[in-house]
This record gives structure tokens, sequence and C-alpha cells, in this order.
């Protein structure tokens, strides 16, 4: 009910209500979040960013859950790209001795390759998914919203004894 709940409000979302720039922020932290490994430094602060900052938290839980699906499929990439990165370069040798050797440093766990891996390809995923996801919020608001009402799929979850009941009790709620 939960997953429903959080669907419902990033739909509302969608339609009106946040800016385009608030809901691409929350999906660009939240897959951020999903991403990489939560026990972090860099993944603590950005869960405190989401949370602190105005942007769309149904669009960020959202991306965190299929973020996580994603780096849950990629690891293997991101253990491989994060290796490349501390023991391919040996220009970066240095770096990579005296960050470990600060206090706070190690907290990020950037000696770990797949922690490395994913932050690097969540850095460089960023912008581009920020500007995609603003993009996409400004069709569905321009019109995509009535097509997709009309799909198979679509129709057929609305019309799912599951969904209908999250609806009558989500009604109940607001009753009270």
């Amino acid at each position: 009910m939960i997953f429903l709940k959080i669907l419902s409000q990033l739909i509302k979302a969608l339609r009106e209500g946040e800016s385009p720039g608030q809901i691409a922020a929350g999906f660009t932290l939240g897959f951020l979040i999903g991403l990489t490994p939560f026990w972090t430094l860099q993944g603590v602060l950005l869960f405190l960013v989401l949370f602190i900052f105005k942007v769309n938290l149904a669009a960020g839980t959202l991306a965190i859950l299929l973020a996580g699906l994603v780096a849950y499929l990629a690891d293997p990439a991101f253990h491989a790209l994060g290796y490349f990165i501390l023991t391919g370069m040996p220009f970066l040798q240095g770096l990579w001795e005296t960050l470990f050797n600060l206090p706070v440093a190690p907290l990020t766990r950037f000696n770990n390759t797949v922690v490395l891996g994913s932050l690097v390809v969540g850095i460089l995923a960023a912008v581009p998914l920020y500007f995609g996801m603003r993009k996409f919020v400004l069709a569905y608001r321009s019109g995509w919203e009535e097509k997709i009402k009309k799909w198979k799929i679509v129709q057929a979850v609305r019309g799912s004894k599951l969904v209908q009941a999250y609806v009558k009790v989500r009604d109940l709620g607001g009753a009270w």
C-alpha cells in the first residue's frame, strides 16, 4: 500500500503543484541515493539534502527504489569501474593515499570499488537525469497524461481490486 501512496503522490505532483525542477531534483537526488551504497558519508548527506531542500519526496522515494534495482544489476560494472579508477590510474595513487589519511574521507568508503564506481556513474548521470526528468514532467503536463490514461496497462491497474481498495481507504482518510 505504501508503494501505491508514493505513486499516487508522484502522479499528483506530475499533474500540478510543484515545479518541474523540484520534481526533477527530487528524482535525481533519490537516484543518487539509490545507486550508491547508503551507509557512506555521501549517502547520508544526500539523504539529508533530500529532506532539507524543497524537492519532491515522492519522486525521490520512487527513484531510490528504481535506482536500487539498477544498482543491484549493475554492481559488477560498478566494481569494474571502481577497480580501474583505484588501481588502473597510477597518477591518482597519491590522491587515494592522502584521502585515506584524512580523518573524515574514509567515511565515504571511496576505497570500496563498488562505492567508487557507483558514485562516479551517479555523478556523471546526475545532470542529464535532471534535465531529462524535467523535460518529461513538462511533456506529461502538456498532454501525455490523457494519452497514458488510455493505455491498457494503466486501465488494468486502475481497475484492479488493490488499487480500488487503496482509493477507498485514501478517500476515507481524507474525510477525517
